[in-house]
Formats: structure tokens, sequence, C-alpha cells
């Protein structure tokens, strides 16, 4: 039998050494060591013990620590191991906000935000080298303007935008997921975020899944460009629209505004509820590539001038306005409230499903509406004068027709009433030309960058694509006497789809009879998207046949409260 050791008949009830070391998994804590006990080596001849005991620090006899006293120590040591967890997780979160914070030490062209250099001409935020060291000295770059914002402020078409949702054509030096990324640190800071949309492309320009963006901050929903609308819209009418359609995409705002950055309509208004709502937070502006970002910071700082110094100080060194998608390159911070708080202008946001992306760079300019739209219908007086297509309209209506909107859409009519019209909201520069379905193919390759542009000129025309997406729509309807939807096209504008128009109603037409579903297909460039949305009431008519939805006292209480 082996010889006992002298720590085993002082201490017969001890804890066994696994309970001692016992340790969270997740941090390791060395407790006191118990008494070691060493023993010599044995050899088959003789047998000698010797022992060296090392002396507990607790204690031996009845000095030493009890099973409570052990079970005491385990419990600060799991707790002691959750605080110092708690802290490391919030170190982490720390550093990872400072990382992606705003670096406003690096100076940057107050007109777009590119960081300011020396080296590369053509490169966004390009200052000559003597310009640049003369305003270093004087600690005066922040006033500096690069020499792409200058040619953009001529009317020059630079792009410098590439990649998924870029454009072509120009040279580019940053990609939509690098600028997209520069508003990944928004989700981390306490803010007021300011989204933009255009209500002339209102679904293509809506940001899809914002909060992935902005985290939990407060939004206030601006549409722009309203100015742009058809003469006698009711903005009343449209604001409940927008508050409608805003619902169903499940996006929470604190309040909706149209406006228009040219002629000021509901811009005070704006500036109303951002100082409402700022509460000492800085305030960013938010949206898809040339949404009017700059334009309305622009508008905003002329309204808030009047009562803040500081503003009034802002608008001498505002960002650039441009035709150009993607002409603010990086955040611009601006002092424009006196309270505390920044205002931001931020990289507009390039969606690759809208027109935008997929032409040249020199026909983004035909892409945007300069004056008041207004309505082009089809068929129309001019279609009933030529004397091959009258008989057909009279009789069929549009059926077997497809009607090009320049060189980016094609709609064939499939199956419509005879009394059916399409009426057209978008750009002027983009024609319209009907013709037979029959022909279509044949027309579009003949015609592609003389009559059907963009794209411009026949060389562009080599390069193009096509029209390589094919939408079937099936758009139903109940009333007749208001148009069934609009199938709005992402980048460009919307079709309204009127299943019997007034002015083509025939006295003999039985109504309860009629079909209650038109077909039609589209073609649009890959991969730009179409959406069958409500009708959007503009004009005179719209305020007739707008309908609004009644509310329960609970929906009324939670909508948000559109202004102009």
């Amino acid at each position: 039998m082996a010889p006992k050791s002298l720590s085993a008949f002082l201490f017969p009830l001890s804890p066994p050494h696994n309970l001692t070391y016992f340790t969270p998994k997740f941090l390791r804590i060395y407790t006191k060591p118990s008494p070691i006990l060493c023993k010599s080596q044995q050899t088959p001849t003789t047998t000698t013990h010797s022992s060296v005991s090392i002396p507990d620090p607790d204690g031996t006899g009845a000095a030493a620590p009890t099973r409570g006293d052990q079970f005491l120590e385990r419990q600060k040591s799991f707790e002691a191991a959750k605080l110092v967890m708690k802290e490391v997780k919030k170190s982490k979160r720390r550093e990872k906000g400072k990382a992606l914070k705003l670096n406003t030490a690096v100076a940057s062209c107050y007109g777009c935000g590119a960081p300011l250099h020396t080296l590369d001409p053509d490169a966004p935020g390009f200052v000559d080298p003597d310009t640049y060291e003369l305003k270093k000295r004087h600690r005066q770059l922040r006033t500096v303007l690069c020499g792409r914002c200058r040619l953009l402020s001529h009317g020059h078409m630079i792009t410098a935008v590439g990649g998924n949702g870029g454009y072509s054509g120009g040279k580019q030096f940053v990609s939509a997921d690098e600028l997209r990324e520069k508003l990944s640190h928004l989700r981390h800071e306490k803010a007021l975020i300011v989204k933009l949309v255009d209500v002339v492309d209102f679904n293509g320009s809506f940001l899809a899944r914002l909060r992935d963006l902005v985290g939990a901050n407060p939004i206030i929903l601006v549409v722009t460009k309203v100015d742009l609308l058809p003469r006698d819209t009711d903005l009343n009418c449209v604001g409940d629209w927008v508050v409608e359609a805003t619902t169903k995409k499940k996006l929470s705002v604190l309040s909706v505004h149209l406006t228009s950055s040219k002629s000021l309509v509901g811009i005070a208004g704006v500036v109303s509820e951002i100082q409402k709502e700022k509460k000492g937070r800085d305030v960013y502006i938010l949206g898809s590539a040339n949404v009017g970002k700059s334009a309305f910071i622009s508008a905003l700082l002329k309204t808030m001038a009047l009562r803040d110094p500081a503003a009034a100080a802002a608008r001498k060194y505002k960002p650039i306005q441009s035709a150009v998608p993607g002409t603010t390159l990086g955040p611009i911070q601006i002092d424009a409230f006196l309270g505390g708080g920044k205002l931001y202008d931020t990289p507009g946001v390039h969606l690759h499903h809208r027109q935008a992306a997929v032409v040249h760079s020199e026909d983004l300019p035909a892409l945007a509406p300069r004056s008041r739209l207004k309505g082009r219908s089809f068929p129309n007086s001019k279609l009933a004068s030529e004397n091959w297509m009258a008989e057909k309209i009279q009789s069929n209506g549009l059926n077997g027709f497809s009607i090009f909107w320049g060189g980016l859409v094609r709609v064939d009519i499939l199956k419509v009433l005879p009394e059916t019209c399409l009426t057209f909201y978008g750009p002027k520069a983009l024609q319209i030309h009907v013709v037979p379905t029959d022909k279509a193919d044949e027309f579009y390759q003949k015609e592609l960058g003389v009559l059907l542009t963009p794209p411009t000129g026949k060389e562009r025309a080599q390069d193009w694509r096509g029209l390589e997406l094919e939408q079937q729509l099936q758009v139903e309807f109940e009333e007749v006497g208001r148009p069934a939807s609009d199938v709005a096209i992402s980048g460009l504008g919307w079709i309204a789809v009127e299943p019997v128009s007034k002015s083509l109603r025939r006295s003999d037409t039985n109504l309860e009879e009629t079909i209650k579903e038109l077909h039609l297909a589209v073609h649009v460039p890959k991969p730009v998207e179409v959406f069958v949305r409500p009708p959007l009431p503009v004009g005179k008519a719209g305020a007739e046949w707008y309908q609004y939805r009644e509310l329960t006292e609970k929906e009324e209480e939670l909508r948000p409260k559109w202004h102009y």
C-alpha cells in the first residue's frame, strides 16, 4: 500500500483539485494554489520517501478556506469575468464607431467633397500646386473648389462614378459601392435624416432598405421637384398619394414635405421641422444620385439665412449643382446651425436599376426634365390624321401597335379597349413614335441613334445592347372614369394607363360588358426596372377622380402628415 502524504492526513475532507482550479471558459482566471506534494521516484529494490510541502498562503488546518469561502471566491471570479467582457465589448464598439466616423481632418473640396490633392489633373479634388500651397499656408483649404467642380459649374458633363450603379463613358475614379460605404457610419451615430425622393421618378429614386444605412435614426421625407408636375395639380392629392405609397413600403417617417428647390415651395416647412426635431444632432441629407440634394441644400440655406447668421455665412461655400449624377463624391460638412450640430450633404446612392446607369454620360441631360411636364397622349389627333393609321385606330384602338419612348422604352399594345389611352410623362427630349408591332423590330434597328435617341448617333448605337428585358403586364381595373394604374420606368418617368379616355369614349359603348383587364408588354434595357403602381393624381383631372381613403382613429394618429 502506497504511503499517504502528510496533507492527506491533515485535510481528509479537502475538495478535489479540479474544483480549486475551476474557471469560466471565456476567461482564464488563476486562483490561489493548494499545497503541492512532491514524491520521489520509486525503484524496484528500495523505497525512499521524500516530501517537500509548499506553505499554503491561505493557511492550514483551522486557517484553511472552507468550502463556502471557495464557493464565494468562484462567484466573485464569475462576476469579475462578466464585467471584464462587458468592458471589452464596449471598447470594441467605440473603436468601430471611431473608425467609421467621418474624417474631417482631411481638407476636401467644398463643391463635391472629394479630398484635395495635386497629383492627377483629371481626378476629382485636383488643385493647382501653387494654389494648394498658398491656401494651405493661410489655412484656407476649406474654401477651395477643385478643377472638376469648376468645369461642372460651366455645364461640362464629367462623370467619376463607375461600378454597380455607376455610369458608362468618361473616366471613373470611384465605384458606387465605395460611395455607399461612406454612409455606413450613420447607423452608429445619433443623427436626423432628411431623405429626398424625386416626384418624377418616385419609385426609381425611393431608396429601398434605407434602415440598413441609417439604423433607427428619425427620418423626414422630402419630395423634390414638385414644380415639374403638370399645371393645376392639387398638391393635397399628391401629398396623400405619397403618404399612402410610403406606408405601403413600411417606412416610418416623421413627416412628408412636398418641395421645389427652384421656387422654394415647401422649404420653410422643412426648415421648421428640422429645427423642431434636430435636438442638437447632426443633420444628413440622403437620397439617390441626381435627386436634387445639392439644389435642396442651396434652397435650405437661402431660407435659413433670413434668421440664422451661420446659414448666411455657409451660403458662400455651398455644394456645386450639376445635371451629372454623382456630382457629390464625399460627405460635405456645412456649419449651418448657430445652436450646434452640422449639416451634411452626402454622396448620392447610385442605383443600378435606373436608366441613367445604362446610357452614355453625354446623354444624361436628356433624362432630366427641365420644365413643367405635359402629358403626351396616344392615340391623338396627329395619329388620326395619318391615313394609313386612321382606319385601324378608329376600329381597334391601339391594339397591334408599338410605342417607342426614345431608344429606351418600347410598349407593345397586346389587348386593350378601343377607347384606351396611354399618356407619357417624362423629359421632352425623348421623342415618341408609334408603329405597327409587326414592323417594330425593323424600325428600331433602322432608326436607333437617329429618330430613337438616346443613344445619340450611330456610333453609340452600335455599342448599345438593346432592349433586353421584356415584362408582360396585366393591368386590372374596375372604374372607367379614372386611370387604372401607372407604369413607372425607373429613372425616366411614368405612363398613365386610362382604360376609357373621355375624349375617345363613344356613345354606343357598353361599359358594363367591356373587359376588365388590359395586356401590355414593356421592353427596357437590362437591368432597368418597371413598376406598376396606383395612378399619381396630376393635372386638373387628377383632383376630380382621386379618392381619399377612409382612416380609422388609430391610423389617423399614426399616419405622418404632409406639408407644402
